[in-house]
């Protein structure tokens, strides 16, 4: 049969259009804020082979993940599907990403005939686990996260399995919120299967899977088109993950090869680091789609997305690695994981394709959460907020502020403050934007968001799982780093109380009056600070982003005290600013390239000589796009005017031995410890 192009783009957007109507759905049944407010739900079309064939404005850290979670229920039931079935998976090893997030299946039969089918992943607000909302920043296993639920069919053949009922909503809390959101994805799968039998009786089963094949293949073909302009070759890059072992940073490592041969990627994260009991670790699938993210944005981003977009890819892991985990290691850093892929692969393509590339976004889901009862009600309460952060620069604009990175998708960035406030006992004190945490450069990155919110119940505990609080997102071009994540109670007397682990903590008590604030990560600079426009930099000052003393320390710009550009005082700044920079001979060293204890992380050396403490936390400057972050080691063998690291790390600078590289320092040792 030859498609019709017409009734190629007819069946097409058809497809489309239902799963909108899917997310309609939802979006008005559902029960808990997360969905009905913020939306963290998605929708997507399957064909009988399990390939994807339609989706809408949905997140892509969900959504392109499906798969793999409807591979699974293939796996074991794909020759006793019948009509009226239901299935239901949120297993991290078996395709999920996080058991939070709970995917459901619906086949829909023509005939005795397996068609397509609608797939919802929710995220359930809270799943069972060690603390309220199933997200713990201090799991060692997975069955401290919650209640993990293979495939398994929910309703056989139109009749509920009341026995898998009862256990799901015995082991969750707030369990009739849970069974309402439930109800919501079942509605909208039962929505899908109307639309997709009144498509059938319009056009017929088999013209609908050839169109279906064919927008495919073409997708398929556009990005192929795409990879095969790039020139061949590897590109590396590595990023980190935030561990601690016995309350010490020790950060787990993310490797990434990014090879490009003819119209295909090959993505080999190989030599990441070993999982650990501890929550950094993610599953494959998460990675795929981390990988499959940041190639589409770069390259494609007006593309379809379905299952041909995803061919010209390939993904390469290691079983038992923080990128590939494996029973019992927890799963809950499934969105950290899924966002250093991406910096990784971004970074990667940087090297090949500068002009297509941001710098770094803030680089976390930020998840935080209160859990407890209402004394007032006496019913359990949960609050949970993922404050946005800042995205990158890149080469025609600054980054967006407060804004939601590209996995995400369109959930919602800032959640109703009115409606938290009438089903939660809390008060949101404030919402703004946090001033000084973009990244500097000559297209600045874009401003994080400081969130504070006072708790009105009597006591709560409080938990958060996030990343980014000590390398923070990078720059690209001599761009500089948005500020990390930062989190900390502000006790009713006015006293701070920190965190030894920051960005991991579960069950932290709190009690009235507590105000919990939330600053997330700011964007990463593109192009040297050193280059902005002045004016911009003093409308940056007018706009209270920065302040006029770090106007100069940042971007060696004088501000007059009407606020305008002295310009000789600017130049002059300038000028020295530059000269201040710490260049240094980069040259290979045989010496060990990483140190940690269950992490990995990279040793950069240099002369006692040369200024730099020893684990300093730096970033290295090279002839690539992105910067190598590593910390200080001293090797008295070594000139001052020099810093070493091994043949991985000259291939992710680009540079040549002696050629000289900038070495910007981002922490110091006494402000780790």
């Amino acid at each position: 049969m030859t498609v019709n192009p017409i009734e190629l783009e007819i069946v097409t957007e058809g497809l489309i259009s239902i799963v909108r109507e899917m997310r309609q759905t939802i979006f008005r049944t559902a029960h808990s804020p997360v969905i009905a407010d913020a939306q963290d739900f998605s929708c997507a079309l399957f064909d009988p082979q399990g390939q994807m064939v339609a989706q809408g404005r949905d997140m892509p850290g969900h959504v392109i993940a499906m798969p793999a979670s409807v591979a699974e229920i293939f796996a074991d039931f794909a020759d006793e599907m019948r009509p009226g079935d239901l299935y239901i998976v949120n297993d991290p090893y078996r395709g999920g990403s996080h058991l939070n997030d709970v995917t459901l299946i619906s086949p829909v039969f023509v005939d005795d005939r397996l068609f397509l089918f609608p797939c919802v992943r929710m995220h359930w607000a809270d799943i069972g686990g060690m603390t309220p909302g199933s997200v713990s920043g201090q799991a060692t296993e997975i069955l401290q996260e919650g209640l993990r639920i293979p495939p398994i069919r929910l309703i056989e053949e139109g009749r509920p399995n009341r026995a898998a009922f009862d256990i799901v909503f015995a082991n969750v809390r707030m369990a009739e919120e849970r069974r309402g959101d439930l109800e919501s994805s079942i509605a909208a799968c039962r929505t899908a299967e109307r639309r997709l039998r009144a498509m059938v009786d319009r056009y017929g089963v088999d013209l609908l899977l050839e169109c279906v094949a064919a927008n495919m293949d073409r997708t398929e073909q556009r990005l192929r088109d795409m990879i095969r302009d790039l020139p061949d070759g590897t590109y590396h890059y590595e990023d980190y993950l935030d561990l601690y072992t016995d309350g010490r940073y020790d950060a787990a490592l993310v490797r990434c090869a990014l090879t490009v041969s003819g119209d295909e990627i090959e993505a080999d994260f190989r030599g990441s680091s070993t999982q650990v009991a501890a929550v950094v670790n993610s599953s494959r699938a998460m990675t795929v789609a981390g990988v499959f993210i940041a190639v589409k944005s770069a390259l494609d981003p007006g593309g379809l997305v379905n299952h041909g977009a995803f061919r010209p890819l390939r993904v390469h892991t290691e079983p038992g690695t923080v990128v590939h985990v494996e029973y019992p290691a927890p799963a809950n850093a499934h969105s950290e994981v899924r966002k250093r892929v991406i910096s990784s692969v971004m970074a990667a393509l940087s090297q090949v394709a500068p002009d297509l590339v941001a710098a770094d976004q803030f680089g976390t889901t930020f998840q935080n959460l209160i859990g407890g009862v209402d004394e007032h009600t006496g019913r359990p309460y949960l609050y949970y907020d993922y404050p946005a952060g800042g995205n990158g620069g890149f080469a025609e604009a600054d980054g967006p502020s407060a804004m939601n990175p590209v996995d995400l998708g369109d959930i919602s960035t800032i959640q109703s403050v009115e409606r938290l406030e009438a089903e939660i006992p809390i008060l949101v004190e404030a919402c703004e934007l946090r001033p000084a945490s973009c990244g500097d450069g000559e297209r600045r990155g874009g401003l994080g968001t400081l969130r504070a919110t006072r708790l009105l119940a009597s006591g709560g505990t409080y938990s958060v799982q996030t990343d980014r609080t000590t390398v923070p997102p990078y720059g690209l071009r001599h761009g500089g780093p948005g500020a990390p994540t930062v989190t900390h109670v502000r006790r009713a007397d006015g006293a701070r109380v920190d965190f030894a682990t920051p960005g991991k903590v579960a069950g932290h008590p709190m009690r009235a009056g507590d105000v919990l604030v939330m600053e997330s990560a700011g964007g990463g600079g593109w192009g040297d600070p050193l280059d902005r426009l002045p004016a911009d930099v003093a409308d940056d000052v007018a706009q209270e982003y920065l302040t006029g003393a770090q106007a100069y320390r940042r971007y060696g710009v004088v501000l007059e005290p009407s606020g305008g550009v002295d310009v000789a005082a600017t130049v002059e700044a300038r000028l020295r600013l530059r000269a201040e920079r710490c260049w240094l001979r980069t040259v290979s060293s045989a010496r060990p390239p990483y140190t940690g204890r269950r992490g990995s992380r990279r040793l950069a050396y240099v002369a006692p000589g040369a200024g730099l403490a020893e684990d300093t936390l730096v970033e290295v400057h090279g002839v690539h796009p992105a910067p190598l972050r590593a910390w200080i080691r001293h090797d008295p063998a070594l000139a001052d005017d020099q810093v070493a690291v091994d043949d991985a790390g000259l291939r992710i600078l680009g540079c040549e031995v002696g050629e000289r590289s900038w070495v910007r320092v981002l922490t110091e040792r006494e402000e780790q410890e």
